[in-house]
């Protein structure tokens, strides 16, 4: 069924002399377990499409941008999880990795990871094809790590094949997968308990990209060094409290000005975002907002163009919404904090200028929704 897309105003006016206001805009409604949304150029015109991941439908499904048209990438899997598309560009075709056959008791999760290719015209169902199986295999992101050309895609579970709830006790592999060998190749088992997020960064701008982790053992950095070997450092221990309900849950980077910021959700699924800022003696964390109830989105992303990164964070609990959180001194100690949508139990978000009027936009999907919101600049 293709659904029409229907515009609404927001009910809130994100209120600030330069901060700007958000149209909405519904791109579906029936995703079913909606989970996950990815802006990337799916048919190669320029344009960022929306892939819509939902966990409890029998269809992935990507909507062609500007018209949001609604096509079949995928069918016949369950329990999607996660996936990433990568473009190498260059007449080459683009490659989705995906993670499928999900259950939170590794027990019970195949872990399937499939690569996906279109065939001439990527409005048609794409080639499967199965090339691992890693219980509880959970994120997928590509990456270039070791600045050898292409990206590879790592895949983070989020328990190891023998934990068992409610406190995961095993170690957790963190793996990549070369495109054209697709051979699991081991990055780190350094984890014990649950990996819930991963982010992926060129931190120190050497054209390398390196990993953020957040679990329950807090956020750290993992960086490939020249010699092949893999580092762990931490950035920081996540909430204190004692396991399953301390650490880290999700993770990205952001930027004031010069300055640069890591932010989490803590613990798992947890209730906090914390900010974590770099000090004379190593990075500080501060609880900007305690009140969630099951936050899973984060994005850090500059909407109002001022140089300042924003956070957006949702949660899936009672009263499930969407937040954006603003920086209110340029070292980042104080944060104010807007409601973008009330109704929104935000799953995940992705940041993209959607509409290509140079403005950064926002796409958000929980629940059974998927949504856009059009960013509209500040106030006149």
């Amino acid at each position: 069924m293709r659904l029409t897309v229907r515009v609404l105003s927001l009910g809130c006016i994100l209120a600030a002399s330069s901060f700007p206001q958000f149209r909405e805009h519904v791109v579906a409604e029936d995703l079913r377990g909606a989970y996950q949304v990815v802006a990337a150029d799916v048919n190669r015109d320029g344009k960022p499409d929306l892939i819509g991941l939902a966990q409890n439908t029998g269809e992935l499904v990507w909507f062609e941008n500007p018209s949001w048209q609604r096509h079949v990438m995928a069918q016949g899997l369950k329990s999607w999880i996660n996936l990433d598309l990568y473009d190498p560009g260059e007449g080459a075709v683009p490659v989705v990795v995906l993670a499928a056959a999900f259950s939170m008791e590794p027990a019970r999760s195949v872990g399937t990871v499939h690569v996906l290719q279109p065939g001439k015209d990527p409005r048609e169902p794409w080639e499967i094809r199965e090339i691992d199986r890693l219980p509880t295999s959970h994120r997928i992101r590509f990456a270039r790590l070791d600045g050898r050309g292409g990206k590879v895609a790592v895949n983070a579970p989020l328990a190891g094949a023998h934990a068992a709830s409610p406190d995961y006790r095993d170690k957790v592999p963190l793996v990549y997968y070369r495109p054209g060998v697709w051979k699991r190749e081991l990055i780190s088992d350094d984890f014990d308990g649950v990996l819930h997020g991963i982010a992926i960064v060129d931190w120190d701008g050497d054209g390398r990209d390196e990993i953020l982790t957040a679990s329950f053992q807090g956020v750290h950095l993992l960086k490939l060094g020249p010699d092949g070997r893999w580092t762990k450092t931490q950035i920081g221990a996540g909430n204190p409290s004692p396991r399953p309900k301390g650490g880290s849950s999700d993770v990205a980077v952001g930027r004031l000005g010069q300055s640069r910021f890591v932010c989490a959700i803590e613990p798992w699924h947890g209730h906090e975002i914390a900010v974590y800022r770099e000090g004379a003696q190593g990075w500080n964390r501060l609880v900007i907002d305690d009140t969630l109830d099951g936050g899973h989105a984060l994005v850090a992303a500059d909407f109002d163009g001022d140089g300042r990164d924003e956070i957006v964070a949702g949660y899936r609990g009672k009263g499930g919404r969407t937040y954006i959180y603003t920086a209110e001194t340029p070292d980042g100690a104080k944060w104010s904090r807007r409601t973008l949508d009330e109704s929104m139990p935000a799953a995940a978000c992705a940041a993209a200028d959607l509409n290509g009027d140079g403005r950064l936009d926002l796409a958000c999907t929980g629940a059974s929704s998927l949504k856009w919101y059009e960013n509209l600049g500040p106030a006149r």
